[in-house]
């Protein structure tokens, strides 16, 4: 994980569709609208209430931990996204996974953009991103009753690799390795 200072402004990736997302670091003035997708039925049936939400996001906008990150489709904000390295944080349920692995949470903000495979192509766009960058596994962990999300995962390289109970309740451990993303491509 790179300090804010260290980081790209924004990242910008075409997927096969032809969709063009934008990644950049959340700022202060993005909170409200994140607050605001927070309360949204799709996102807060999965997401802590807003306000504890909006402090951990504030509490890691100058993290090395966790890169809060706003995507945008076409110059406009749609969803929230964070990477994280379990590794850089005290008794993390995930540190157990590889050295250089990154887990990501991703919520689609805006409800008419749900259900259209963004979530899917926005994940694969980020992960070949990480793994361009040299980050050997990606992981990610669902709550089980998601289903919608367990298969955009999926459908982006994700397999199921364990079910656990941790401080973040009952999760689907979600893996992707960089050499099993080689070989779909190779393919």
């Amino acid at each position: 994980m790179v300090k804010q200072e260290d980081r790209a402004p924004s990242r910008s990736h075409r997927d096969e569709s032809g969709s063009l997302y934008d990644f950049r670091p959340v700022t202060e003035k993005d909170l409200p609208m994140i607050a605001g997708w927070l309360a949204e039925p799709h996102v807060a049936e999965w997401w802590d209430d807003p306000e504890t939400e909006i402090a951990g996001i504030r509490q890691h906008i100058d993290s090395i931990s966790v890169e809060p990150l706003i995507v945008e489709l076409d110059g406009k904000p749609i969803a929230y996204l964070q990477s994280y390295d379990p590794h850089l944080e005290d008794d993390h349920p995930y540190a157990d996974q590889p050295f250089g692995t990154l887990g990501i949470d991703l919520s689609i903000g805006r409800p008419e953009l749900v259900g259209l495979g963004h979530g899917s192509a926005i994940v694969r766009q980020f992960v070949e991103q990480l793994f361009g960058e040299g980050v050997p596994r990606v992981i990610i962990d669902p709550n089980p009753a998601n289903g919608r999300a367990i298969r955009a995962y999926e459908k982006a390289g994700f397999t199921p690799i364990d079910r656990r109970q941790s401080i973040y309740g009952d999760v689907v451990l979600m893996a992707v390795d960089a050499e099993a993303s080689d070989a779909e491509e190779g393919k």
